[in-house]
């Protein structure tokens, strides 16, 4: 099976628009036998990969996943990298800062997350939620501390983009690659899945009041993940639009565009110097004994 993940990449010279963007398309798979198949076949060399990133230890892999609520990010996670060492990968969550990290500027609780080199590095929710979240509800601003020179500044959101496209530029000219998923879904999707987490009692921990609350800025929260793909999204660090209303498929697109990535890195083992082979030698003659 081939992906081609170009297709959902959000490219620096276009202008994507939300509203005429699938979020659901023609599934990757015939059968749920055949999803199983699939990703197990990916999530396996996937596997093989991470520990070629984690022997070779020059790259650092940043997978960042952003969406409306119930869009599948931590399924997403927990199926795309099953197959995954968890010595070899941190996952990290990001909500509501603390009072220490209102003291920092936005991007400092993360800079503290950041995969080291050889390791992958997982955000559910990010320094994103700054242009997002704070974007639709910008009376949030007023607990950030700045000052209301800063606070009310037209070009607060542009300035923003610019740190975070900075700040990707930096990590990737160290050896940090950031792949950036935004999983679309639809309203109505969303309203189901809604249902189905207060149907269910084993999923009632999964829905609030708020969640619901949030749901009302529908179309605010559109308008601000527009702007920040097409701001954010670059060649060292690009956004995918991946289309989410159908779990199973979003979750074949995710592990292929982050099989590709870990790929054109072409990795190998280190190779041992003439010094240490001979070495490893004498102490192999020494275990035949």
């Amino acid at each position: 099976m081939t992906i081609d993940s170009d297709k959902f990449r959000v490219h620096p010279d276009t202008n994507i628009k939300l509203t005429k963007t699938p979020t659901k398309i023609e599934p990757f798979y015939k059968s749920k036998k055949k999803y199983h198949a699939v990703l197990g076949e990916q999530t396996a060399a996937l596997s093989d990969q991470q520990e070629l990133l984690y022997g070779s230890d020059r790259y650092a892999l940043l997978l960042i996943f952003q969406g409306m609520d119930a869009s599948g990010k931590d399924g997403a996670i927990r199926h795309v990298m099953s197959g995954i060492n968890p010595q070899g990968c941190d996952v990290s969550s990001f909500k509501q800062p603390s009072a220490a990290e209102l003291e920092h500027d936005f991007l400092w609780r993360t800079y503290l997350r950041l995969p080291e080199r050889g390791r992958i590095g997982i955000f559910n929710r990010s320094y994103y939620e700054e242009v997002l979240v704070v974007r639709v509800h910008p009376e949030i601003l007023k607990s950030e501390g700045l000052s209301e020179e800063l606070s009310n500044d037209k070009n607060i959101w542009k300035d923003r983009y610019r740190s975070i496209v900075d700040m990707e530029r930096h990590l990737y000219n160290n050896g940090t690659r950031t792949i950036k998923f935004f999983l679309h879904l639809s309203k109505e999707e969303q309203r189901q899945r809604f249902l189905a987490r207060i149907d269910d009692t084993k999923k009632n921990w999964k829905f609030s009041i708020s969640d619901m609350k949030e749901r009302q800025y529908w179309d605010q929260y559109t308008d601000a993940f527009e702007d920040c793909l097409n701001a954010t999204s670059t060649e060292h660090a690009p956004w995918y639009v991946v289309p989410a209303d159908d779990k199973n498929n979003a979750r074949l697109i995710i592990s292929s565009i982050v099989l590709d990535t870990i790929k054109s890195l072409k990795l190998s083992f280190p190779k041992a110097t003439p010094k240490h082979r001979a070495e490893l030698l004498a102490l192999r003659k020494h275990l035949k004994k």
